[in-house]
């Protein structure tokens, strides 16, 4: 505290805030109990977003180089026995077509699991 007429002291903390005046303080913004984020807002659901669709491109990147890789080293020329015909096609067709043979009978399987839970 200050007598009335003496000097003022620059580095004397002003009523209601955490450090001298004029250098902010801890937790303020210009020394005057202000919040140092004050009116700034903060958006972490934005980070997360932008983390996960980063993460998601990067996620497509490297699955479509595989699979151009997988295209590139798979060109050779195969026979396909198929139940009247047979059919020569390059080995990365009969392998897509085994993949998406698989995956539709496994797609039907699940199909008909959740009918019969369904059922009971």
């Amino acid at each position: 505290m200050t007598a009335p007429g003496s000097p003022v002291d620059p580095l004397s903390t002003p009523p209601g805030t955490t450090g001298p005046a004029g250098t902010g303080g801890f937790g303020t913004a210009g020394g005057y109990g202000t919040p140092a984020t004050a009116g700034r807002t903060t958006s972490t659901s934005n980070a997360g977003r932008t983390i996960g669709r980063t993460l998601a491109l990067a996620l497509l990147l490297v699955v479509t180089v595989l699979l151009v890789l997988f295209v590139v080293f798979n060109t050779q020329t195969v026979d396909i026995s198929l139940v009247f015909v047979n059919v020569e096609a390059p080995l990365v067709v009969a392998l897509l077509i085994a993949a998406v043979l698989g995956a539709l009978i496994g797609w039907l399987a699940s199909l008909v699991m959740r009918v019969r839970r369904r059922s009971r």
